[in-house]
């Protein structure tokens, strides 16, 4: 046993830099594509709402889809348990292989599903059932990858070395970008709403194939082998992590203290800023795709800053200095997008607000006019009608039961733009002001695996890690699309998506100045 144990500790004072570099690239990858897996759904959703869903309400449709990526979030902290679970008992190596290959068939599964128009309700239901294995898989990945490199990292660069695991996000996001933008380019638009669609699932086979290679040739975790050596292994270790009052406190702190707030400021710092230049201020997709991109490059290497600055100040102030700083300027750097994208759209909703005077019984006419207003992208107000009728205001224009000709009609004529014009867009302001939306990002994203890892004891990292992790990123982050897009929809103002985001910012900000502690210095070792 003292000469397993000698080896073990021998192999981990020894790791050379050559072999650091290895971890961190093979966890990195295969992370890459992970999330290259996962957003290629997001980035698709305009598209799915239209090929998976019945036809005849595009804002339902859309909200439909959007649902359904979230329901791949929603499973995440199943995923977490399950995989940690393994993780904690089997190895890191090992689990992380499986959740690798998990991901890239039910990736490329997707590539060559029917549509509903093909087999109908079938299709949506084997959509649904394909993202809850992505989900599932992406519930153990994370906390696998963060682990590894957490383990074979010096005690004073962790935050650096796991910062390259915080990039895989932006990274695989950018990717999934890339690829479709090449798609839709090369193919044109109508080819890829026909079948050009499945061509980005189907290439992710390819990254499959180089990402479970690389992971092959990686070894065990030091510490993992240590305490296999030391017979210290957790035989159950989703109760110790969960029946232990004191871990459990730990998990909720980190949970509303860092995560929460992580996850949605990610989210409306990336995915959600995409989503309103082409759903709500109607930039063409080659536009807002090419600005988030190249957002996406100048931040990147910020998450690596951030890690490297936690290593010398710490995780804790880098962090919720990032929350703050979303709660304080999302709204304005919002309005500031749309002033900058869709300079008429701003113009007309000063001087033509729109108002929905809706009666008592308007159930079936109001939906139609607000998914009529929410589809053009118009915001509006929805008040109390004095009387029985449906009246919808435009600026000094009244239309009493208007139907949809004469809304668009109506909305055109005062200045509300179909779409943002490409001249009109201020290219420079917008990118600037995406990557402020980074920064914050970068901030709260790239100390992030260092102060989960330092967080937990190693006998039961994994488990604990990986569901605060996935419960606060799948259920805050991940259904933020759909509860903004809701919002939006509901209220009809195109800002009150961000309200949502804010809240949840200022509670981790709240929570993580009384309650987390700094983990910098800590020992991961046992």
């Amino acid at each position: 046993m003292e000469t397993a144990i000698g080896t073990v500790e021998k192999h981990s004072a020894t790791v050379s830099a050559r072999d650091e570099r290895r971890v961190i690239l093979g966890s990195s990858l295969g992370t890459v594509f992970e999330w290259y897996d996962f957003y290629l759904y997001g980035s698709l959703a305009v598209f799915f709402g239209t090929l998976f869903f019945p036809k005849g309400n595009s804002t339902a449709a859309l909200l439909a889809s959007l649902a359904t990526f979230g329901a791949g979030f929603a499973v995440r902290p199943l995923g977490a348990l399950v995989f940690g679970r393994l993780g904690d008992l089997l190895g890191r190596k090992q689990t992380f292989l499986v959740t690798i290959l998990l991901m890239g068939a039910s990736t490329a599964l997707v590539g060559v599903l029917p549509t509903y128009e093909q087999v109908g309700v079938l299709a949506p239901i084997l959509l649904v059932a394909l993202r809850l294995v992505q989900g599932l898989a992406m519930g153990g990945e994370y906390g696998g990858a963060a682990i590894y490199v957490a383990e074979h990292a010096p005690s004073n660069r962790r935050g650096a070395r796991t910062s390259w695991i915080q990039t895989t996000g932006t990274i695989g996001f950018l990717m999934s970008l890339g690829v479709i933008l090449a798609c839709r380019t090369t193919l044109g638009e109508e080819e890829f709403r026909s079948w050009g669609w499945r061509i980005p699932f189907l290439v992710s086979l390819l990254l499959l194939a180089v990402s479970v290679y690389i992971r092959l040739k990686l070894s065990e975790s030091p510490v993992f082998l240590r305490m296999k050596a030391e017979q210290g292994l957790s035989k159950a270790p989703i109760k110790e992590s969960f029946a232990d009052k004191r871990n459990v406190k730990v998990i909720l702190t980190a949970l509303f203290g860092a995560i929460a707030g992580q996850a949605v400021v990610w989210y409306t710092g990336q995915f959600y800023a995409l989503f309103f230049l082409q759903s709500v201020l109607k930039v063409d997709f080659a536009t807002a795709t090419f600005l988030v991109s190249v957002a996406l490059v100048i931040g990147t290497p910020l998450f690596v800053i951030f890690g490297y600055l936690s290593d010398l100040i710490g995780r804790k102030p880098i962090m919720l200095a990032g929350c703050l700083l979303g709660v304080l300027t999302f709204l304005p750097i919002y309005k500031g997008l749309t002033h900058y994208a869709n300079p008429a759209l701003e113009r007309a909703m000063a001087v033509a607000p729109v108002v929905v005077q809706a009666p008592a019984n308007c159930d079936k006419r109001c939906e139609t006019i607000r998914s009529e207003l929410a589809s053009r992208g118009v915001p509006y107000e929805t008040v109390a009608a004095a009387g029985g009728d449906l009246v919808v205001s435009i600026g000094a224009t009244l239309l009493k039961e208007p139907d949809a000709k004469a809304l668009a009609a109506a909305v055109k004529d005062v200045g509300y733009p179909a779409a943002a014009d490409p001249a009109q867009v201020n290219k420079p302001m917008v990118l600037l002001l995406l990557t402020v939306l980074m920064t914050y990002v970068a901030m709260v994203y790239g100390p992030m695996a260092a102060f989960l890892v330092e967080l937990f004891p190693a006998r039961i990292r994994y488990t604990s890690l990986s569901l605060p992790y996935h419960v606060g990123n799948g259920c805050f982050g991940g259904f933020l699309p759909l509860v903004s897009s809701w919002l939006v929809v509901t209220t009809g103002n195109v800002f009150a998506g961000l309200y949502y985001p804010i809240g949840v910012a200022a509670l981790t900000f709240v929570v993580g100045l009384l309650f987390v502690r700094e983990t910098k210095a800590v020992d991961i070792t046992r």
